[in-house]
């Protein structure tokens, strides 16, 4: 296991070319968001933008659009009660899962219209669905953003049995695709084709509800724009970011919100291109 270090972000994080426009950096579409959680799709939405992707729509319950608007001006709204199939096909990344509740038939139908070339993150209630539904996994670029109790229910491996493991389980064949597998707890894990990393980075002040979901939106914003480096460096460098900068605001705060890491996201990330 490798320790997963500041390195990866002069890796990742590059200068923006000057002949470039908004569509250069990805199109990201998040989808989830029932009436009681609608504040995940937000976070989501927020370190999704912050992170620089170039176009954010959010597709969730009509009850958030306003609560979005007024957050986030720069984000698109749909309602995700809508046949979403031609819209996911016109976005590079698609972000699933965050407050979805129990929304199954959303689960499936964005499943369904899921192409090989999208790069497919779940988070959150879409992996709970997904391991009592049974749901076969799409051929896509997976990204899978488990705690360690989603992810005994995906795998079948209890939380102590863990870390010897999930690299067999990810072998076995469960996936269409192997995904990269963010397994967050603790120090983090994550889980590429090649490797594993541990994040030895971040703590307690990060104990705080929607920090999953902020770090899913960062992942969704790194990934859309810094895909070609490899999927798989954007992620390292996504899980990587959102800790350091909690770390930082912990120097002088007691907690750490989820809101003010994305806020900190462009000044961090200008730090690195630079």
């Amino acid at each position: 296991m490798k320790s997963l270090t500041e390195k990866i972000l002069t890796q990742v994080i590059t200068k923006r070319p000057p002949h470039t426009y908004k569509g250069s950096f990805g199109r990201v579409i998040i989808i989830g968001g029932t009436v009681q959680y609608g504040g995940a799709v937000i976070m989501n939405a927020l370190g999704a933008l912050n992170a620089g992707a170039g176009l954010v729509t959010v597709a969730t319950d009509p009850a958030n659009f306003t609560a979005i608007h007024s957050q986030l001006p720069e984000a698109m709204v749909v309602d995700f009660n809508a046949d979403l199939t031609a819209l996911i096909q016109q976005h590079d990344v698609i972000l699933i899962g965050s407050g979805l509740g129990d929304r199954f038939d959303i689960l499936q139908a964005t499943f369904a219209a899921i192409y090989p070339k999208h790069i497919l993150i779940v988070d959150g209630s879409a992996l709970t669905l997904v391991a009592q539904h049974h749901l076969p996994w799409p051929n896509s670029q997976l990204v899978i953003t488990p705690h360690q109790m989603e992810w005994q229910r995906l795998s079948g491996v209890s939380i102590p049995q863990q870390a010897f493991e999930a690299f067999n389980v990810l072998a076995c064949g469960k996936f269409n695709v192997r995904p990269i597998l963010v397994l967050k707890q603790f120090h983090t894990q994550i889980y590429t084709p090649t490797d594993i990393y541990e994040l030895t980075i971040g703590g307690p002040h990060q104990a705080v509800g929607g920090m999953g979901d902020t770090l899913a939106g960062i992942i969704a914003g790194f990934a859309a724009q810094f895909f070609a480096v490899s999927l798989a460096d954007a992620v390292l460098a996504a899980v990587y970011t959102h800790s350091a900068i909690a770390d930082e605001l912990a120097e002088t705060h007691y907690i750490t919100r989820p809101t003010a890491i994305s806020d900190a996201l462009p000044r961090f990330m200008k730090k690195y291109a630079n």
